[in-house]
């Protein structure tokens, strides 16, 4: 079937999909846990058996708490469907964007799925999901019907859930991991590799769609949506879950598409840029699993990166408050520069992409452009916007024929 466009998987756009979509998923209520906890090899209520282990993969649920009570689900695919490989096997993370979930990486068919062409090729496949989404919709003590269960920023991401599930992946494999991030993914990478964390567990890095500057978004809907949500949607949602399923955020769409300048006929594309190659069938599949919840004070953060046009911690809004959290009366920067010019980065950016627009992705590489040449390799595909990259028919051919090579050169 010929490729159509389609939703993306990125920062806003996930947003725009309730006028499209109304139908109810499934939440799962408060429990404990034990860090590193396995819970089985055929988990019927999970991942594994819904989206794996139909396609003739073995695959393992595990859930981990975050060290503040987060309880987060972690799928591993140990081995490729023709097992082989030996026992150590690299490891590899996969880190979803924001408002989707690991199922992202296994969309397609086996020869098509991100998460299955590596475990095809040799490599120990783990899935993240982070906090709020369908399967990490659990905490210690926190209700998800709680506004405080919601209190969190992608700031929290770099500092709790992804440290944890990638201590979950070192501990049960004994290796330095591969990370592959889209979206919100590498911006959590980036955040958290220019403070210094996780260096010493990650041997390398693939960044796809790379999201660390948003100044230059091309859709009037988008900077609307940005706008909206620095200065309104505080009050509207109240710094809780933003459920792109519900009827609150199909009322505010429905509002910013009302206004001048901001043609919502074609959304989806308006939103993602004109991605080149996903088949309708994917499309159907996809929304089906997508897409999930994330806090408002998580897109409101998201949203000071499009205004600001600064990487930083999240903007209490006032000095006073600012200097409350953080000693100083601005949030502080994340330094790129400080990442290691020597950690192999792998970053690949489409030109068709409205959300990881080509100018951000410069703006990027100039503070990268100190990197050591021998680690850093840069891939621009012409034609790819932003779902291209997960869920494109092309991408296993064009990127992660690359990404495998990429790794097996870092030994």
């Amino acid at each position: 079937m010929a490729p159509q466009n389609s939703p993306s998987l990125g920062i806003l756009s996930f947003v725009a999909l309730v006028i499209l979509v109304v139908e109810p998923y499934r939440a799962f209520g408060s429990s404990r846990g034990n860090p590193f906890r396995f819970i089985t090899d055929d988990n019927s209520a999970g991942m594994c058996a819904s989206a794996v282990i139909v396609h003739g993969y073995k695959c393992q649920e595990f859930e981990v708490t975050t060290d503040d009570g987060y309880i987060l689900s972690v799928q591993r695919i140990p081995k490729g469907r023709g097992g082989g490989g030996g026992a150590n096997r690299p490891p590899v993370l996969l880190q979803h964007g924001v408002l989707v979930d690991g199922v992202t990486w296994l969309q397609n068919s086996p020869e098509q799925s991100p998460a299955m062409i590596l475990a095809d090729n040799g490599f120990d496949v783990w899935i993240s999901n982070v906090r709020g989404t369908r399967y990490s919709r659990r905490h210690v003590t926190l209700d998800p019907n709680s506004p405080d269960y919601w209190n969190w920023t992608w700031d929290d991401l770099v500092v709790h859930d992804l440290p944890t599930v990638i201590d979950l992946v070192v501990h049960q494999t004994g290796q330095k991991i591969h990370y592959i991030g889209h979206s919100m993914g590498t911006l959590i990478a980036l955040a958290s590799f220019s403070e210094g964390r996780n260096l010493d567990k990650v041997k390398s890095a693939a960044l796809l769609s790379p999201v660390a500057y948003l100044s230059h978004m091309t859709t009037a809907l988008g900077v609307k949506a940005a706008r909206a949500f620095v200065s309104e949607i505080t009050t509207i949602f109240g710094l809780a879950e933003f459920n792109p399923r519900g009827e609150p955020v199909s009322n505010f769409l429905k509002a910013l598409c009302a206004q001048a300048g901001v043609d919502c006929y074609d959304l989806i594309t308006a939103l993602t840029g004109k991605n080149c190659c996903v088949n309708a069938t994917t499309v159907e599949h996809f929304l089906k699993n997508e897409p999930q919840s994330t806090s408002t004070k998580n897109l409101v953060h998201l949203s000071q990166t499009v205004r600001d046009g600064v990487l930083s911690k999240y903007d209490y809004g006032s000095n006073d408050f600012n200097q409350a959290h953080y000693g100083e009366t601005k949030p502080p920067k994340y330094n790129l520069t400080n990442i290691p010019h020597d950690l192999p980065l792998f970053l690949s950016y489409g030109g068709q992409d409205a959300l990881s627009d080509v100018q951000d992705v410069e703006t990027l590489l100039d503070y990268l452009k100190f990197h050591d040449v021998d680690k850093l390799h840069i891939q621009y595909i012409k034609d790819f916007a932003h779902a291209d990259f997960i869920i494109g028919i092309t991408a296993k051919d064009i990127v992660y024929n690359q990404i495998i090579s990429f790794f097996r050169n870092q030994g």
